[in-house]
């Protein structure tokens, strides 16, 4: 038997899905700079990617002001307890309709793991891009700044890693929405604000 619960408030769910829209932009005009393909122009993708990038970093901005003041980063601090639960539970649990080891509430709204891997994406997918990134935007500063002897190659390298980083975790996030209640339950959360939990 189901229960809905109310997990994300509005702004949480706005967050979400604008900085959601916002990477997906960013990697879309990313590799069409990196050369992987053409759509909107060289040009015109990086002007197109340094507005995204801005509009991330004044949405963070305020995403943090946000978890900081209602107290919604108590969420984020990661725990290993029941973490070889969860694995197990992903692994196989999940194939062999076992019960989830985790249970949903508006005080633990993610599970060890889930915790464990936006701390992966909080402490080295992200600063890895904006470093990276700003370093590329303000190149023309570097010999300003002391950084002469820094390689491009080898700031473009790590930009374009951490962007096939940021790729593979947005493609395990969209995979682990359908390991809800049903597997559009997860997402109709994220945009509701009411979860369903077993």
């Amino acid at each position: 038997m189901a229960e809905r619960i109310y997990i994300f408030k509005r702004f949480e769910r706005f967050w979400h899905w604008s900085q959601a829209a916002l990477i997906i932009f960013l990697m879309l005009t990313g590799f069409e700079i990196h050369g992987s393909y053409s759509n909107f122009g060289f040009e015109k993708a990086v002007d197109f990617h340094t507005i995204a990038a801005w509009s991330l970093v004044t949405l963070w901005v305020f995403a943090i002001f946000w978890h900081l003041t209602t107290g919604e980063w108590k969420q984020y601090i990661p725990t290993t307890e029941k973490v070889v639960a969860m694995t197990r539970y992903y692994l196989s649990g999940i194939f062999e309709n076992a019960p989830h080891p985790f249970r949903q509430t508006q005080l633990r709204k993610h599970n060890p793991l889930q915790r464990l891997a936006y701390l992966g994406v909080l402490l080295f997918i992200s600063p890895l891009l904006w470093v990276t990134g700003w370093l590329y935007l303000f190149y023309g500063s570097w010999p300003v700044w002391g950084l002469d002897g820094l390689s491009l190659q080898w700031v473009a390298t790590g930009h374009a890693l951490g962007a096939y980083l940021m790729l593979l975790f947005l493609i395990a996030h969209l995979y682990l929405t359908t390991a809800g209640h049903t597997p559009t339950s997860h997402i109709r959360a994220m945009l509701t604000g009411w979860e369903e939990v077993d």
